[in-house]
C-alpha cells in the first residue's frame, strides 16, 4: 500500500547492551559473520538491477538460472555483512532469515525461497512482483484489505512470532489486479514472543509504535495496535497520532486520544469506529486479538477466512485453573457482561478444538488443535512449550479436569461448549440462556 512512511525507530541500547563489552571493544574483529548458508548464489541466480536500498544494503531483481525457479524474477535482499558491525546484528539477521523460512506457506506473507552468502553479502531470496498500492480506501475495499492483514497477523501470533513493524507500506500487492492478494513483507524487525512473555527494545516506526512498546514492556498485542494505526490512516488518509517531533509524538501517542469526529468518520459505520477503537485501545490487555478483529461485527459475513486458533484462549485457561476462589468468583462476575460477540469469538474456538459428535470436548483437544497448525516458528518461540506445560497445574501432574468438576461431565471428563464458555469466563448458565 505505500504510505506515509514513519521514521524508523532503532534499537535501544538497553538492547544493545545485550551484546558483550568484549564484542563492543573488538568491534569486528573476530565476530563470526558465517551463516552456514549456501555460498552458490551465482550458480542458482543472476542480478538484474537495484530496486531500493536500505540501512544494511540494498534489494535488486534477479531471476533464477536453474533449478524449480529457472526463468522465474525473484527479488534479492543483499545485507553488506561489513554492515553488523556486532553479534546482536548478526544474529538478527540469522533470526530473521529463521522466521521467514519457517512461515514461508501463507497466502498472504511474501514467499520464501532460500538464503546464501559469501564473504562479502547474505542473499535473501523472495517472490518478485509485489507492487504499492494508494493509501485512502472506501469501507467495503478497506475490509478485504484487514481480512488479510488480520489473516496473516494472526498465523504469526499463533506461531510465537511478534512482526513489529507492521504499517501500510509493509504489504504489498502481487499484481495490479483488483483480486490481487495483499503479501506481507518487512519482517526484519520480527521476535519470537511466548503467550506470558514481554519484550523490551523498542523497535519500528515512530507512526505506528504502540504505548506499551514505549514503555518497554510488549507482547503481540503491540502488532495489533499497528493494526487499529493502519486501518484509521487506510479509512481516513490521515494518521490517527501526529506531532512535529518525535517526543511529542510518543506522548500523543500514551496521552491522547484519536479524533473520530471530522470526516469521514462520521459518515462511515458504527462498526468500523467500534473496530478501530478496540484496536486503538491504550490498555493492551482490553485490545483485540487478530482472530477476535476476524470475528467482529464489521468483518463478519465480508470474508470466508478460517479462524485461528487464538492463544489467548490458553492464556484464560491458565489464569482460570490457576486461580483462587476469590478469583474465580471476580470472574465469574466480569462473566455477567459476555456480548453476543465474544460468544462468537469463543464458538470460534470451541468448534475449532473438533468438539465429539455429541458437543464435548477433553483437554487433550487444546493440545490437539495447536499441534495442527505447528510450524518450526512454533518450536522455536517455545509456544508448543508453553502449551503443554500450562494446561497442567503448574508443576504438577493432575490432569487439569481433576480441578474443573463445574464444568466437565462426571462420567467421561469431556467439556461442552457450555463448560467450555464457563471455564474462561466463569459464565453462569442463565447468563448464556439470556444471550
Amino acid at each position: 500500500m505505500g504510505i506515509c512512511n514513519g521514521k524508523p525507530i532503532q534499537r535501544s541500547k538497553e538492547s544493545r547492551s545485550q551484546v558483550s563489552a568484549e564484542t563492543d571493544e573488538t568491534s569486528e574483529v573476530g565476530l563470526n559473520k558465517s551463516f552456514g548458508f549456501s555460498r552458490h548464489f551465482s550458480t542458482h541466480y543472476e542480478i538484474d538491477g537495484q530496486v531500493g536500498r536500505g540501512d544494511l544494503g540494498y534489494t535488486c531483481s534477479a531471476k533464477g538460472k536453474k533449478g524449480s525457479l529457472k526463468g522465474q524474477e525473484v527479488a534479492v535482499k543483499v545485507i553488506h555483512k561489513a554492515k553488523l558491525t556486532n553479534a546482536l546484528m548478526v544474529e538478527d539477521v540469522s533470526r530473521e532469515v529463521k522466521i521467514m523460512r519457517a512461515l514461508t506457506g501463507h497466502k498472504n506473507l511474501v514467499q520464501f525461497y532460500d538464503a546464501f552468502e559469501d564473504d562479502e553479502n547474505v542473499y535473501i531470496v523472495m517472490e518478485q512482483k509485489i507492487i504499492e498500492r494508494g493509501c485512502k480506501y472506501a469501507e467495503d475495499d478497506a475490509k478485504h484489505v484487514m481480512v488479510q492483514i488480520l489473516s496473516v497477523v494472526a498465523y504469526c501470533h499463533l506461531q510465537g512470532v511478534v512482526h513489529r513493524d507492521l504499517k501500510p507500506e509493509h504489504f504489498l500487492f502481487s499484481t495490479k489486479d483488483e483480486t490481487s492478494p495483499l503479501k506481507a513483507v518487512g519482517v526484519g524487525f520480527s521476535a519470537y514472543v511466548k503467550p506470558d512473555e514481554r519484550l523490551n527494545d523498542i523497535v519500528g516506526s515512530s507512526l505506528h509504535v504502540a504505548p506499551e512498546v514505549l514503555h518497554r514492556a510488549y507482547g503481540t498485542e503491540s502488532d495489533m495496535w499497528m493494526v487499529g494505526v493502519m486501518t484509521y490512516v487506510l479509512l481516513s488518509g490521515s494518521r490517527p497520532f501526529w506531532a512535529p517531533t518525535e517526543y511529542e509524538l510518543f506522548r500523543a501517542v500514551l496521552k491522547t486520544e484519536p479524533s473520530f469526529e471530522e470526516a469521514p468518520w462520521p459518515s462511515l459505520s458504527p462498526d468500523v469506529v467500534d473496530f478501530v477503537k478496540r484496536l486503538l485501545h491504550k490498555d493492551y490487555r482490553k485490545r483485540l486479538t487478530a482472530a477476535q478483529a476476524l470475528c467482529h461485527p464489521w468483518l463478519v459475513g465480508s470474508h470466508e477466512v478460517k479462524i485461528p486458533c487464538d492463544m489467548i484462549i490458553y492464556k484464560l485457561v491458565k489464569v482460570y485453573v490457576m486461580s483462587t476462589s476469590l478469583r474465580k468468583s471476580a470472574l465469574a462476575a466480569l462473566a455477567k457482561t459476555l456480548t453476543i460477540q465474544q460468544l462468537a469469538h469463543l464458538r470460534e474456538q470451541f468448534t475449532l478444538l473438533e468438539p465429539s459428535k455429541d458437543g464435548y470436548i477433553s483437554m487433550q483437544n487444546f493440545k490437539t488443535a495447536i499441534l495442527k497448525s505447528s510450524t518450526n516458528a512454533m518450536k522455536d518461540s517455545g509456544v508448543l512449550d508453553y502449551v503443554h506445560m500450562e494446561l497442567r497445574l503448574g508443576s504438577s501432574s493432575v490432569p487439569m479436569h481433576a480441578v474443573l468438576q463445574d464444568w466437565i461431565r462426571q462420567s467421561d471428563g469431556k467439556l461442552s461448549f457450555l463448560g467450555f464458555v464457563r471455564l474462561l469466563h466463569g459464565a453462569s448458565s442463565q447468563t448464556l440462556q439470556k444471550a
